[in-house]
């Protein structure tokens, strides 16, 4: 009887020993890691990937545990950062930056389990998707508030790599300048980096110098804007609100907010539902935002407020026809939209521009 006791005894405390264990074992946190191509301190493009990680804690609180790599370049030294992440038990990566999509791929065919998300690429598998920012319904506001507050007819473009997205954005910004203000002429300089506020500076007061009065970026830093309060003249913001590096040239920033999309993959990753996708959000989404206008006429902040109303409920769409290349052939007939397949890798430049388009 003792021994029969004895027998259920040792069974209950196995029992229960394993159901704590699974209790245990449920509770784990999920592991997510984040690769960002520049500082957290930019003010920019990492600095809000790395604002959405903290909004996705908060969110989740214990049920997460985040980490993040910073500064990471693009190439070789991408991989071994994603490798390692996998290694160490991260069950979802970020990696948000164009020049890790190939990396990103690599990792993710040794690590299947793991679930990846790339920023800004095209490129999918079954166990990675991807994941952009219509940064290009924020640029053609910022093409209209340039076209209308400048007075010498030059507009800057501070440009970082030639990829699509940043194609993409210096097409838009011409659109609204042939729309609003056909005298207006831009010119664009390539830094050849996300994150570099000496060439960024240089860049922005070598273009002051030609005569441009409104600055835009897509770098990632706010130089370009610190350079523009010096100097006199309008800059708009890249990624971030830049408002407080140029309180009398800051004119509005097109901002990122990635926090809805990093709660939302890692709620699935959490169910189980998780799927890889070519995610492409916008205004509608709030995943670009424009938070003020400022430093100019109520009746140009009350047009542009208009635009970012119109693209918001889809009303307009900055690439609709007619558009025209260089060469001036007919790209987008009259009325049609440039479907966002063709958007997403487009390597050439609108009518207008003034550069060669990069290979």
């Amino acid at each position: 009887m003792k021994q029969s006791v004895k027998k259920l005894l040792t069974g209950a405390v196995l029992g229960l020993s394993l159901a704590t264990a699974g209790i245990a074992q449920a509770a784990d946190p999920l592991k997510i890691g984040f690769v960002y191509v520049g500082p957290v301190g930019d003010h920019g493009w990492s600095y809000q990937h790395d604002q959405g990680r903290l909004a996705l804690e908060k969110h989740f609180g214990d049920k997460v545990e985040t980490t993040f790599v910073e500064s990471v370049p693009e190439g070789a030294d991408a991989e071994r950062v994603i490798r390692n992440l996998a290694k160490s038990g991260n069950k979802l990566i970020f990696t948000t930056s164009f020049g890790y999509m190939n990396p990103t791929l690599k990792v993710a065919k040794t690590f299947k389990k793991v679930k990846f998300e790339h920023a800004t690429g095209y490129k999918t598998a079954k166990n990675a998707g991807n994941y952009l920012s219509k940064t290009f319904e924020g640029r053609y506001v910022a093409g209209f508030v340039a076209a209308k507050m400048t007075k010498s007819n030059k507009i800057g473009y501070i440009a970082s790599f030639p990829i699509p997205e940043v194609i993409r954005d210096i097409n838009t910004v011409q659109l609204a300048l042939q729309k609003y203000n056909p005298k207006a002429e831009l010119k664009i300089i390539w830094v050849n980096s996300w994150f570099d506020p000496g060439k960024e500076a240089d860049a922005a007061n070598v273009m002051i110098d030609q005569g441009v009065d409104v600055i835009l970026q897509h770098t990632d830093s706010p130089a370009a804007m610190q350079a523009a309060e010096r100097r006199g003249v309008y800059a708009v913001g890249q990624a971030s609100d830049m408002s407080s590096f140029g309180p009398k040239a800051h004119l509005m920033s097109v901002v990122d907010d990635w926090a809805a999309l990093y709660i939302r993959k890692t709620q699935e990753v959490m169910d189980g539902t998780w799927k890889p996708e070519n995610y492409w959000g916008g205004m509608a989404e709030e995943d670009i935002k424009i938070p003020a206008f400022t430093n100019m006429p109520a009746a140009v902040a009350t047009e542009a407020q208009q635009l970012v109303d119109d693209i918001t409920s889809g009303k307009f769409f900055p690439f609709t026809g007619p558009i025209k290349n260089q060469a001036g052939e007919i790209k987008v007939k009259a009325g049609e939209r440039m479907p966002l397949n063709e958007l997403v890798g487009i390597n050439w430049y609108v009518e207008g521009v003034q550069a060669t388009a990069p290979e």
